[in-house]
């Protein structure tokens, strides 16, 4: 395994660290206006910003919309159990952490390598009552115990896109059979025009959750653009009027679709099976370009 480290004396100590992980090349990449934030990139890829400082930070768009899912989950502060599919730099999971003290949670990251540089180039708090399994996703969700999660978040991407056994109907499964009556799944889809895949995840939640919701730039929910959508469902009702609201005054404002706007969207899209799946779609390369 290859790394490298550059540094520069004076003020700015470490400038970058570069490893090859199981997933590719990792980059950790420090943030020139927070002393001790860094982003996260895979293959020139971005997958995530932490603040060592400030973990309740969210920098990324889609990230500081699951935050708000996060924060309406339960009422504020009060503790939950929450399961994240795909661990990143543990963004969404400090986050927790910060805003919701005591919770218990469970990181499932099937990069082994990946685990191994963001512990160690960016430490978890040692309080927080953060578990990280080194396994597959949907093989790591099959361990949670019947009805335990009171949050399920869904952000897996395996070469910039989703691996087809996390879109079907059989993976929804688990995941409801993992939460709690009333707990919340998020997901971060990602998809461009025309949205053939946004539309079947919608469809194929709709098929296992009677409440959804979808978090969006317009751009992306009108075909204009490849982009990030999150996800959001519920056997509950959704807390949509606040959720829209936290949504519409982010410095990146999205909207919100949910009830018979979200259904007409799907266009008569199917819900994906395990046999039918395949995965998302590679972004172009002008979006990270």
């Amino acid at each position: 395994m290859g790394k490298s480290r550059n540094t520069r004396r004076g003020r700015a100590a470490v400038e970058a660290v570069v490893e090859d992980v199981d997933g590719g090349r990792a980059e950790l990449v420090p943030d020139r206006e927070r002393p001790r934030a860094w982003t996260l990139l895979i293959d020139g890829a971005p997958q995530s910003h932490v603040d060592l400082d400030d973990p309740a930070y969210l920098s990324f768009e889609y990230q500081r919309r699951i935050g708000h899912v996060i924060d309406l989950a339960a009422p504020p502060g009060r503790p939950v159990h929450a399961v994240h599919l795909g661990g990143g730099a543990f963004t969404l999971a400090r986050y927790v952490a910060a805003t919701r003290p005591r919770s218990t949670q469970q990181v499932v990251e099937r990069d082994a390598g990946l685990v191994e540089l963001v512990r160690r180039e960016l430490p978890l708090d040692p309080g927080a009552r953060i578990r990280v399994r080194s396994t597959d996703a949907r093989a790591g969700l099959a361990k949670v115990p019947d009805g335990w999660a009171d949050l399920v978040v869904a952000d897996v991407f395996g070469g910039a896109r989703t691996p087809a056994h996390l879109t079907s109907t059989e993976f929804l499964d688990e995941v409801r059979r993992a939460l709690a009556p009333g707990g919340v799944y998020a997901a971060n889809l990602a998809d461009g025009p025309p949205l053939a895949h946004l539309r079947g995840q919608i469809a194929t939640a709709a098929d296992r959750f009677p409440e959804l919701a979808l978090v969006a730039d317009p751009a992306v929910l009108r075909g204009k653009r490849f982009g990030n959508a999150v996800l959001v469902a519920s056997d509950h009702p959704l807390p949509v009027a606040e959720l829209t609201r936290r949504a519409a005054s982010d410095p990146h404002s999205a909207r919100v679709e949910h009830g018979r706007a979200l259904r007409d969207f799907t266009g008569g899209a199917a819900p994906v099976t395990d046999a039918a799946a395949v995965d998302s779609p590679a972004p172009p390369a002008s979006v990270f370009g």
